[in-house]
């Protein structure tokens, strides 16, 4: 009997660990049944009632894994911890706590998996959120794709089942911030796509700040893309031509109205210097997103920093 195993992620979710494991098991006792469940649920150090009632699941049901985080790492490297803690012979990489991913196309994606694919997606063809973030969303996929060298559709999130192949790969991708739902075509196999609805959130309200996002977006552009050192390049072309027409017109102007101006070259020397200390800002910032980078991976710490384990046999250490 091959085994499943499925990464759930959770930070304060008291409200929705529940159902998510009630989803997930009810589609391994129905059209799944032919599969040994292995069910991970990595709590990043929750403060309200989560770890609590993922421990009370576990103690009545041993498909059930939890990893408490002795902090809060981040989703991102959350996640990857729980994925390469798992030992299914095929791994859903990311299944939400609040289910706005479909657990439903699990049985598609195993039944995929089945034919040959090694890498099996979910593309987020239609989302339920705002405008606003929806074209957010599409924009920062399309700048993703456009310079990055592996061929990924637009969509593509870590909603993905993956052979363990892929996953034994993935461990020796030795990178301190995984950004995972590329990494996984990094690897390399067949695969095959399968566009669905991202669901609105029906209960409790999204722990990905802001910030947070803003934060996964910047390390997905610096590990697999150009487009931040391809745009300092452009945007230095640009500015060095604007500049130059810009002297020409002053120069000109100066000549034809000197005796109204106060002093000639003034108002050139103050426009210039703000915009010009500006845009050094600008790519100094761009260039310590790399740096900081590349000091993360120097470094070489654990991805996540583990308190406990619970139905793991036998227990790793606590580095992960």
């Amino acid at each position: 009997m091959k085994t499943i195993s499925v990464i759930t992620p959770c930070y304060n979710e008291e409200l929705n660990v529940k159902d998510c494991y009630d989803a997930i098991r009810q589609i391994f006792e129905g059209e799944l049944k032919g599969y040994r469940r292995e069910h991970i649920f990595c709590d990043n150090a929750s403060d309200d009632r989560t770890v609590e009632i993922l421990r009370k699941i576990a103690a009545h049901d041993p498909a059930v894994k939890v990893i408490i985080n002795a902090r809060n790492f981040g989703p991102l490297r959350n996640t990857y911890n729980g994925v390469m803690a798992s030992s299914g012979d095929a791994v859903l990489l990311f299944m939400p706590a609040d289910l706005q991913d479909p657990p439903e196309l699990l049985p598609q994606f195993v039944q995929l998996w089945e034919a040959g694919n090694e890498i099996v997606y979910g593309i987020r063809a239609v989302r339920e959120e705002s405008r606003l973030m929806r074209g957010l969303r599409n924009a920062y996929y399309r700048v993703l794709t456009r310079f990055s060298e592996l061929k990924v559709p637009p969509g593509v999130g870590d909603f993905q089942l993956v052979d363990r192949r892929i996953v034994e790969a993935m461990r020796h991708v030795r990178d301190a911030y995984p950004f995972m739902r590329m990494m996984t075509f990094e690897c390399g196999g067949r695969m095959v796509g399968v566009p669905y609805t991202w669901r609105e959130r029906k209960k409790g309200f999204s722990k990905n700040r802001a910030s947070a996002l803003i934060d996964q977006g910047l390390n997905g552009l610096v590990s697999f893309t150009t487009a931040p050192v391809r745009f300092g390049l452009f945007a230095g072309f640009l500015i060095s031509a604007a500049s130059i027409a810009y002297a020409i017109l002053n120069f000109i102007i100066g000549l034809v109205l000197y005796q109204k101006l106060a002093e000639p070259g003034i108002l050139t020397l103050i426009v210039a210097m703000f915009f010009f200390g500006g845009v050094q800002l600008f790519f100094m910032g761009m260039i310590g997103e790399y740096v900081l980078a590349i000091y993360g991976q120097v470094r070489e710490r654990p991805v996540v920093f583990e308190r406990e384990r619970v139905n793991f046999d036998p227990s790793p250490p606590s580095g992960a």
